[in-house]
């Protein structure tokens, strides 16, 4: 097929790359040229594993291009994939700006090329509000008149950011909302290639495959806040997460995914669609209390984490509290295998950290440079993790890449001024760090002391 992406962000990029590699001519359409200018070279914006030599074998191959160019891209397309950002603000309203606009470039493509095309597919494979996909339908035709043959679709991506490529390769179900058959027919045979390990592919009204993504990932959202106060309680009673965790994970009909402690959710995906379901159940007049306390539980657990670094000090509350303090950060991404720092833990905690005066260090494997951006001169980015931790009042583990689990204990203490470690995702266990002389504070288990 000849497909065009809109959007050469996470999801149209990662979503072109892969599509082009089974063999379809696709155009990757944006209107940043120095970024097109980037891609063209093989060179990915973003960090994903796999994806830049992934792009380079099919822009080698001549399968996959990339245009500022939206005639050039939409011209011969069979589908046209809206792959846009969906901002959100802090209470969930969805910033629908950059889905109207690519409808409105479509439109203009459509009316060129004028009645006697074949109807070309529409795909809104951004997440959306319910209802958004017919609403772009609507608007194009507004554009274009009664006259131009065209259909729509939704095809909301489940992509795990570090593990992208796999995911698309290898899903474990593809969802299509369509309204005709011979469409779902047309996404059937796009996706073919994709699920011939037997996985099922959905075809669905649009409004309930809209509605597949944010029920997913509110419900996966669900479950780190669920373990995460399930953490906090035994902290309080003197429990041990890691061991509740094993025998409840035990039972078939709650499985182990997605029920790990830590500082809670962040990224681009789980806060923004839980709020947005919460926003749409406001709209609707449907009360939405459990993601309600999804998102409440999810936000005071960074709170209370950064509770365990006052009170390690006995900082006092407000600014000054750590006045004087070096707080080492290995780890700003949200998760490892990306550079995406969006809704990070350490992010919240670093800027928490300077609120009371202390000054911050950080380090991670590949989010350095969006930090610098993002941060500015108020937190020092080091490029090496013992360069990070030295001469630190304590250092605070908030991404579990696999370079922090298993540091030299020796070299990192001497580093620091004190051995405090504050672990954010369990990596130790207390009784190894007590007997190598540090103060360990971790979720879910009871703090250490050196021996």
């Amino acid at each position: 097929m000849r497909l065009s992406m809109v959007g050469t962000g996470y999801v149209g990029l990662v979503t072109g790359v892969c599509l082009s590699n089974t063999g379809n001519q696709v155009h990757c359409l944006d209107i940043d040229a120095a970024k097109v200018a980037k891609l063209r070279q093989g060179k990915s914006p973003i960090y994903e594993p796999g994806l830049d030599d992934l792009m380079e074998h099919n822009i080698t191959a001549g399968r996959l291009h990339f245009t500022t160019d939206a005639w050039e891209a939409h011209r011969d397309a069979d589908m046209i994939f809206i792959c846009v950002g969906t901002p959100s603000d802090e209470r969930g309203h969805t910033d629908l700006k950059y889905i109207h606009s690519a409808a409105d470039t479509i439109a203009d493509a459509l009316t060129r090329l004028g009645p006697a095309q074949k109807p070309k597919v529409i795909v809104v494979k951004s997440t959306v509000p319910v209802g958004t996909t017919l609403m772009v339908k609507q608007r194009i035709r507004d554009r274009v008149g009664p006259d131009i043959p065209f259909q729509v679709a939704n095809n909301p991506e489940f992509l795990k950011e570090g593990a992208a490529i796999d995911d698309f390769n290898k899903p474990d179900r593809v969802v299509c909302g369509v309204e005709h058959d011979w469409v779902g027919e047309a996404m059937k045979e796009l996706y073919d290639p994709f699920v011939r390990n037997g996985h099922p592919i959905y075809v669905l009204d649009i409004l309930s495959s809209e509605m597949v993504k944010y029920a997913s990932n509110n419900f996966l959202a669900t479950k780190i806040s669920f373990i995460n106060e399930m953490a906090n309680l035994c902290e309080a009673y003197g429990a041990d997460i890691a061991k509740v965790r094993e025998g409840m994970c035990a039972d078939k009909r709650i499985g182990n995914q997605f029920l790990y402690p830590g500082l809670g959710y962040g990224g681009s995906c789980f806060p923004k669609d839980t709020l947005a379901c919460i926003m749409m159940g406001e709209t609707k007049g449907v009360p939405t209390q459990l993601s309600k306390a999804v998102h409440e539980v999810n936000q005071r657990q960074r709170e209370r984490f950064f509770d365990k670094l006052l009170a390690h000090f006995n900082a006092k509350q407000g600014a000054g509290g750590l006045a004087g303090k070096t707080i080492a950060f290995w780890g700003i991404a949200f998760k490892p295998k990306t550079d995406d720092i969006r809704e990070a833990p350490a992010v919240t905690l670093m800027r928490k950290a300077l609120g009371y005066g202390a000054k911050v260090v950080a380090f991670d494997p590949v989010a350095n440079d969006n930090a610098r951006h993002e941060l500015g001169s108020a937190v020092t980015i080091v490029d090496d993790m013992y360069a990070c931790a030295k001469d630190a009042d304590a250092l605070v583990i908030s991404t579990d890449w696999d370079d922090f689990k298993s540091p030299d204990f020796d070299k990192l203490g001497q580093t620091m001024k004190h051995r405090v470690i504050l672990d954010g995702r369990n990596l130790y266990r207390p009784a190894q760090m007590k007997e190598r002389g540090f103060a360990y504070h971790s979720v879910g288990r009871a703090s250490v002391k050196p021996a």
